[in-house]
């Protein structure tokens, strides 16, 4: 996780660092799905960025019944690992007020998650997506010649654009926007949960980024 801000960091418009750009990921429990997410997105940065570039997207989950210090769930681990990204030193964590109002992006499994988000306040419901969500928008985003920016920049950009942008493109079926819970399911489920995170994070995170995956 990332370590907090030293006392007196100056903070930018929704409470992150003004040189960083923070996504934070959302499910239930913060054992599974989130957990998922998070380390496929810092293994798709790293894969597209250099470090100096990659340290300034902060990448972090939580769980609306987070369950506070507690292991990654052992099938979520191993389809990690499966992917060649790094399921260690990971702690479960409850969403607090703190994580929404630092947050520049946040991406939930599912509709109620984003709901639940969005009633904390911290004005965020213009940075509050489902996972799935983003990727629509962003999809239709990036048929258009999209501006290469300072990293930081480019984000929010992104994220206000999206925001615009989506009342008028709806789901056709609100669990199209969703990410189905794998929790207490063999392997082969975790995998398929796995894979449907990772189909959805690779565009948003070439959209963040500029730059496709470079896989070794």
């Amino acid at each position: 996780m990332t370590a907090p801000a030293p006392v007196g960091h100056s903070y930018g418009p929704y409470g992150s660092a003004p040189d960083s750009f923070r996504i934070l990921f959302v499910c239930t429990g913060s054992i599974c799905r989130s957990p998922i997410a998070e380390r496929l997105a810092r293994l798709g940065l790293e894969r597209r960025l250099a470090a100096d570039d990659a340290v300034r997207l902060s990448v972090e989950s939580a769980g609306t019944w987070g369950h506070e210090g507690a292991p990654m769930e052992p099938h979520a681990a191993e389809v990690l690992l499966e992917y060649g990204a790094d399921p260690g030193d990971f702690h479960g964590r409850e969403l607090l007020d703190e994580h929404v109002a630092e947050a520049d992006l946040v991406l939930t499994a599912t509709l109620d998650h984003r709901a639940h988000v969005v009633s904390m306040g911290h004005a965020s419901g213009l940075r509050t997506f489902t996972l799935k969500e983003f990727t629509r928008l962003v999809a239709v985003l990036e048929r258009a010649p999209y501006p290469e920016r300072d990293l930081v920049q480019r984000g929010r950009s992104l994220v206000r654009a999206a925001a615009a942008l989506r009342g008028r493109l709806a789901a056709p079926d609100p669990e199209w926007d969703e990410v189905a819970d794998p929790y207490g399911a063999p392997l082969s489920v975790f995998r398929a949960t796995a894979s449907d995170i990772g189909s959805a994070l690779d565009p948003v995170l070439t959209a963040l980024t500029g730059h496709p995956a470079h896989t070794p």
